[in-house]
């Protein structure tokens, strides 16, 4: 078997309150997902809803699903179903297809059952499909369709011909499947396993649709430390490690039901200090909340999210190289590059994004940084499409957006500036002093005293679960006092 080129290690931090999983590929984080109880992600799941708006003019309708505000539903995401008593044929139409008028297909009333596509993003609603999708550990479960389709990443034609042909013995008729990578090298009966529960899961949701009320929720995805292992542990990765006992022992039986050829590489984690401390993952993501970025040569990158785009401008800052100043310009935009990619993927950033790389005088130097950031988005699995460079050195380019970026997980509005900057939400800050009280608590002989914010010290109040957890742990009294001049983020511990 091929070496693998990187040492990709999964932590995952859990606690009653939120779960943070980082991953880690040669002792860098590279990517982090957050979930809290209070704010689950929905995508994935799949609801019966009641369309409440039609709009012609944008080809496109609101559900009301039962979410906090209602989904939007574009006539490309629309399948053409027909009610039983419709005398017209059932039309599995191809989404390659020319879509219908929205109008002629949907009205104001009308149930369907719809799956979440992209998470709600600021006032934005969820976005959801006709299209339902049900993923599995091998496969990926596509109802009302009968076709095969095989993960590009499976590069080796002799593989995807076997795979196919498996698959194609194997599924039911009106079904579709797509191979997923962590395929590559399965066996028959892991195939036939998960095909078999995926289809007994669609026969249930199915049922389900039938007998609720609108709206309901016909099915909701795995929690996150689940779906971490049913779509990023593999083969690939060297080690899983979780700071929860209860979370460690749920996961391993998981992936002993599922893929017990990994087993040996979960482990469960006992140090002393906090596990994200012990692996430098609470600084990197410390940083990852940081505007600038420093580059290796003294150059800086500066990344502004804003509602509407993502702007990454690329300086010199300290460098001022050896020759003359288009070699300069050259390597700096050069060596930004990589750490843009990085950064795009670490920072979750979606949606249009514009570099503004130094200006270069040379066209075919322009084409070299082009060709350089090309190359690197390949090893982006989220889709992305890039245009030219112009003569300014300015890229646009559009990254798909299917969750809320890092900054929109663990900060929000600014209350001192009315929204125009970002500061640590009052649960990011809440979950801060938490995991310093645990490092703190063993120190101390009775009794700690934190002084907040008034909104942290309401939000404690309002939800007194966290601190009742830590003296109920520890034994000791943990008492919260207001400090009306303390900014937001600013809390001490006495």
């Amino acid at each position: 078997m091929a070496e693998r080129k990187t040492n990709t290690t999964i932590l995952i931090n859990s606690n009653p309150f939120e779960t943070r999983v980082a991953i880690v590929k040669d002792k860098r984080l590279v990517e982090f997902y957050l979930e809290r109880p209070a704010d689950r992600g929905i995508t994935g799941n799949i609801y019966k809803g009641t369309v409440v708006r039609v709009l012609p003019g944008m080809q496109a309708a609101f559900v009301e699903a039962g979410l906090d505000r209602t989904t939007f539903l574009h006539v490309s995401d629309i399948k053409m179903d027909f009610d039983d008593d419709d005398d017209s044929p059932r039309n599995r139409r191809s989404p390659r297809q020319e879509p219908p008028r929205i109008q002629d297909v949907l009205k104001e009333g009308q149930k369907v059952t719809v799956q979440v596509a992209k998470e709600p993003i600021g006032t934005k609603g969820a976005r959801v499909t006709g299209y339902v999708s049900l993923p599995g550990r091998y496969l990926v479960l596509m109802p009302d369709y009968d076709k095969i389709a095989c993960s590009r990443r499976i590069s080796d034609e002799r593989e995807r011909r076997r795979l196919k042909k498996m698959v194609s013995e194997l599924k039911p008729k009106n079904f579709a499947f797509i191979i997923r990578t962590v395929c590559e090298g399965a066996e028959r009966e892991h195939m036939q396993s998960d095909m078999d529960y995926l289809v007994r899961l669609w026969q249930g949701i199915e049922k389900k649709a039938k007998d609720c009320s609108t709206p309901s929720v016909l099915y909701e995805e795995l929690d996150l430390t689940l779906r971490t292992v049913r779509d990023i542990f593999s083969e690939d990765v060297d080690k899983l490690i979780i700071d929860s006992e209860s979370e460690y022992k749920t996961t391993a039986a998981f992936i002993e039901e599922f893929m017990p050829h990994l087993s040996g590489r979960v482990e469960h984690y006992a140090g002393k200090d906090p596990i994200f401390d012990a692996y430098g993952i609470e600084l990197e993501i410390s940083d990852a909340l940081e505007k600038k970025v420093w580059l290796k040569s003294g150059g800086h990158l500066v990344i502004d999210q804003m509602e509407a785009l993502t702007a990454i401008d690329v300086n010199t800052g300290k460098y001022v190289g050896k020759k003359n100043s288009e070699e300069t310009v050259l390597k700096t935009n050069l060596e930004s590059v990589d750490e843009v990619v990085y950064q795009l993927k670490l920072r979750n950033i979606g949606g249009i994004i514009v570099i503004d790389f130094i200006d270069m005088e040379k066209a075919a130097n322009r084409t070299r940084v082009y060709n350089a950031l090309k190359e690197a988005l390949k090893s982006d699995k989220t889709r992305t499409n890039i245009l030219k460079i112009s003569e300014l050195g300015v890229i646009e380019m559009t990254r798909k957006r299917t969750r809320e970026s890092i900054g929109q997980s663990l900060c929000e509005p600014c209350p001192y500036c009315d929204g125009n900057g970002l500061v640590r939400g009052r649960e990011t800050v809440i979950m801060e002093i938490y995991r310093e009280l645990i490092r703190e608590l063993p120190k101390k002989r009775r009794k700690v005293v934190v002084y907040v914010n008034s909104l942290v010290s309401e939000k404690l109040k309002e939800d007194p679960a966290i601190i009742e957890e830590l003296q109920n742990t520890f034994k000791k009294k943990v008492v919260i006092k207001t400090v009306d001049t303390f900014h937001m983020e600013q809390y001490e511990i006495v």
